[in-house]
């Protein structure tokens, strides 16, 4: 009878973890538990494995300005970050080579220099401050922090046509997050 019960809870546990078979990335640890190893392995959950596997994994730099850490060298073309710590939400990324000079520019507030189509996943979702304003560190007095669903990102040379994408996170289809600036790229909801 234990064996029966100890088996339904493992079971009730496994339909928690896993959704339509896919792995649900679990709410964020506080700061102090999150190891190396738990950022590597929640990096890795922003990206299909077929990415993740072999990608690079960097941490968020502890200071504005410094370089972010390597984790794990990888052996792809591919950058994870784990969980952004200043963010409410667990918004781990994981991007190609034109995102990473995407990312290297807006964490210097230099422009970056798109001269290919660029593409990044956050298949956890995220949370962002601001969908106008790159550098907003917190929501605007009587806003909310923009919860993100599960999504890829696209960058492009050039700018997008706000006459074809929206630029509301709430469309319920592919979005323009930060346009008008030189960061801003196209959100496409995944699900």
């Amino acid at each position: 009878m234990k064996r029966v019960g100890i088996l339904s809870m493992l079971l009730a546990l496994a339909l928690l973890i896993f959704d339509d078979g896919a792995l649900v990335q679990a709410q964020a640890p506080a700061a102090a538990a999150k190891t190396t190893a738990w950022k590597i392995q929640n990096a890795m959950s922003a990206a299909p494995p077929s990415i993740s596997k072999d990608a690079t994994i960097l941490d968020w730099p502890a200071k504005e300005g410094a370089e972010p850490p390597v984790l794990r060298k990888g052996a792809n073309e591919w950058t994870c970050l784990p969980d952004d710590p200043s963010s409410p939400g667990n918004d781990p990324m994981c991007l190609d080579k034109m995102w990473t000079v995407w990312l290297h520019a807006l964490m210097g507030k230099k422009e970056p220099k798109i001269t290919a189509t660029g593409l990044g996943y956050m298949l956890q979702g995220g949370s962002t401050a601001s969908n106008s304003d790159p550098f907003a560190t917190k929501p605007a007095p009587g806003q909310k922090w923009l919860q993100e669903q599960p999504h890829v990102m696209v960058l492009v040379p050039g700018k997008l046509d706000p006459k074809v994408y929206s630029s509301d996170p709430h469309s319920g289809g592919p979005w323009i997050m930060w346009g008008g600036t030189p960061y801003e790229h196209l959100m496409v909801p995944v699900k």
